[in-house]
């Protein structure tokens, strides 16, 4: 069930997760959901407010809540990835989940973050303008949130086991969502494609969300263009674009002119992948809806289909990332640290493990693998937050490297098989109270270069510079934009490229770093940071809940 109570500025909300049996692609399934809704409810506040979020698991198995760019102050506990700020909710628990809002203003979203329950569990937060204040563009005649995701006709977790325990590459899904419906290219949605009726004349806030598993999406709508207002819970300068390019882990508010001659209008999404098995089945990677005029006309049959990018164009892929710029006003000020004392260079690898006579089902008889700096991440059995926090040792090392074990030519085609094979381990990086962070993500073409949407907990980061190829310390920092960066919370790294993000490390506690691809984050494309506190009171940790779930 899902009430609202906002006396005294807090809401109170339920999100009971149980199974339930939906009907998608001519098939019926049995899959999580969240209140019996898919997508699940979408939560609203505004700036600075805390809310309070029951969550009940009703299903079968373990589940845990993230609140997907809240960056909670001193209040990791309820931030929701599993063994690193907390122990999953077991079936039949409950845990009250305390979401603190602080700068975040726009469109977020809420997911599981616990195997691959995201695929079912997710919604939108939707934060608007505290009181006395407002949008920094014409408040649009309607708001209505754009969900991307995927839908399998199995359940996910056990496609996610069959692709562990072959060491293969995942099964792709069957068809990509808008508000959860693949659209009426598929014969048995027809009936339940998402429609949005315009006004001639009005304008749209779209809150677009991709919650795919994997899938980096270009996302247009027919005949008409898109004005990029916001990003990540941050306004943005406006930047017009025919189509934007939003990867997993991502939101973006853009608004929508009904200025085209009253008609139906496809929107689609098409997957963005330098894979080529995506060559043999791109025209099912398509999902619609239909922005339909008010009015009386006879439609065109079909309606007409956006021009989007090939499915493998990386140029266009990066077109919006480039564009995108902070409002860096007064009441949106830009506070990107000018320069930093602590920086990180990251490698962010596609890998293997050698299996026995070749007998795995990734590459070349190989086990597939993934790393930063050459470490693939091994999940703990005690939550990082609550061993750090009660000094339990044996749990994670602290040692992650600032730089990758070796130095070579990261985006070369043709690389030794000897960089394939990473080290396993549970380290973090331990970063000071106040530290100025620079974070360079280099993508590398071990086993196979891709993009890598990156996302990191507790944090929005400055995105101060990107390009392909190798980074360079001396000629790409004189290239930074230090003046009005887009800020955001998840940042995609470019196939055979690079990305610069910067933040300064005031919000003690531990704090997730992952790939937002659901399969890199299961091979291992993760670490954590933790972030001491400071020296008053103010600048700590608050203490945990009474309710934390038990490992």
């Amino acid at each position: 069930y899902f009430f609202w109570d906002e006396v005294a500025w807090l809401t109170f909300n339920w999100l009971q997760v149980k199974e339930a049996s939906y009907t998608r692609l001519c098939s019926t399934k049995n899959m999580l959901t969240v209140n019996g809704q898919f997508p699940g409810p979408t939560i609203y506040a505004k700036k600075g407010e805390t809310i309070i979020v029951d969550v009940y698991n009703r299903g079968k198995e373990n589940v845990t809540i993230h609140w997907h760019g809240v960056t909670m102050p001193r209040y990791p506990w309820t931030d929701g990835p599993e063994y690193i700020t907390q122990c999953p909710i077991q079936p039949g628990s409950k845990f009250t989940q305390k979401i603190i809002l602080s700068t975040e203003e726009g469109t977020l979203w809420w997911h599981a973050h616990s195997d691959w329950t995201r695929a079912t569990v997710h919604g939108a937060i939707i934060i608007y303008p505290k009181n006395g204040t407002k949008y920094p563009f014409h408040k649009p005649n309607a708001e209505v949130p754009i969900i991307l995701g995927e839908w399998w006709k199995r359940d996910v977790n056990e496609v996610r086991d069959e692709g562990l325990a072959t060491g293969a590459d995942p099964n792709s899904s069957d068809a990509l969502l808008i508000n959860g419906q693949p659209g009426d290219l598929y014969p048995c949605s027809k009936s339940g494609t998402f429609k949005l009726t315009v006004d001639h004349g009005k304008t749209y806030l779209l809150r677009i969300i991709n919650a795919a598993l994997h899938e980096a999406l270009f996302f247009a709508i027919a005949k008409h263009k898109m004005t990029v207002v916001g990003t990540d819970g941050s306004y943005t300068k406006p930047l017009t674009r025919d189509y934007i390019t939003i990867f997993p882990g991502q939101t973006f508010d853009v608004l929508l002119e009904a200025n085209q001659r009253p008609d139906h209008y496809y929107m689609a999404a098409i997957t963005y992948s330098v894979a080529p098995k995506y060559q043999d089945f791109y025209d099912n990677t398509t999902t619609t809806a239909i922005v339909q005029y008010r009015g009386y006309y006879t439609p065109s049959s079909p309606p007409s289909l956006p021009d989007l990018p090939a499915y493998n164009d990386t140029d266009a892929s990066v077109q919006v990332m480039a564009g995108l710029r902070s409002l860096a006003d007064a009441e949106h000020p830009c506070d990107v640290p000018l320069s930093t004392n602590t920086n990180l260079f990251y490698t962010v690898s596609m890998n293997s493990y050698p299996c026995v006579n070749n007998s795995c089902g990734g590459a070349n008889g190989t086990r597939f693998s993934s790393s930063i700096n050459n470490i693939s991440f091994d999940f703990p059995t005690i939550d990082i937050l609550e061993a750090y926090y009660y000094n339990i040792s044996g749990v994670y090392g602290n040692n992650f490297p600032s730089f990758p074990p070796l130095v070579f030519d990261f985006t070369y085609d043709y690389l030794p098989l000897v960089y394939q094979l990473p080290s396993t381990g549970t380290e973090v990086r331990v970063l000071e109270y106040n530290s100025t962070v620079e974070i360079v993500l280099q993508d590398t073409a071990v086993l196979a270069e891709t993009h890598h949407p990156m996302h990191l907990h507790g944090y929005s980061f400055y995105v101060v510079g990107w390009g392909f190829g190798n980074f360079d310390e001396n000629r790409d920092p004189l290239r930074y934009n230090l003046v009005d960066p887009p800020f955001q919370n998840t940042i995609s790294v470019p196939s055979k490229g690079w990305v610069a993000i910067r933040f300064e490390a005031s919000n003690p506690g531990v704090w997730f770093l992952h790939c937002h691809v659901e399969r890199h984050l299961t091979w291992g494309m993760e670490t954590a940071f933790i972030v001491k506190n400071g020296k008053h009171p103010e600048a700590q940790m608050l203490p945990p809940p009474s309710d934390m779930p038990p490992c």
